[in-house]
């Protein structure tokens, strides 16, 4: 996947979020027809809020989710507005899914940023930067 920045008013960003969940007790209930419509529940909303789906798995026992979204949007905030939307929507889809489980989700969820640039590159351009910076006559923020 080549790296493009999105515009969005005062800033310009790429940002991706590796974000994985699981149902409550790990339980295998994501198959078959709860399988697709948990599927295009998550790239509807995906769409309604300007988030990228750019991957997307759903395993019987947990979701694996690539998204890029906005960047106000912090990873727990996205986690959250899937979780609770496809919980909502399948849970009244699927009587069965109500009486298996209290909640559909567990109350946790893996979030990672994903990016272009590792940690050893970014921290090294971090310490070299006065390094770069010409010295004198102009003003340094």
């Amino acid at each position: 996947m080549t790296r493009q920045a999105r515009t969005c008013p005062g800033a310009a960003y790429d940002l991706g979020y590796h974000v994985v969940w699981c149902p409550k007790y790990r339980r295998l209930v994501l198959d078959g027809r709860v399988k697709d419509r948990l599927e295009e529940l998550i790239r509807a909303r995906g769409g309604e809020h300007g988030r990228e789906i750019v991957a997307l798995e759903v395993m019987s026992d947990h979701v694996r989710l690539f998204v890029k979204p906005y960047p106000k949007n912090s990873p727990s905030y996205v986690a959250s507005r899937f979780k609770g939307f496809t919980s909502h929507h399948v849970r009244a889809g699927f009587a069965h899914l109500r009486s298996q489980l209290p909640t559909l989700w567990s109350r946790s969820s893996f979030v990672a940023t994903v990016g272009a640039v590792s940690v050893d590159t970014v921290r090294r351009s971090i310490e070299l930067q006065d390094d770069r910076v010409p010295t004198g006559g102009g003003a340094r923020a």
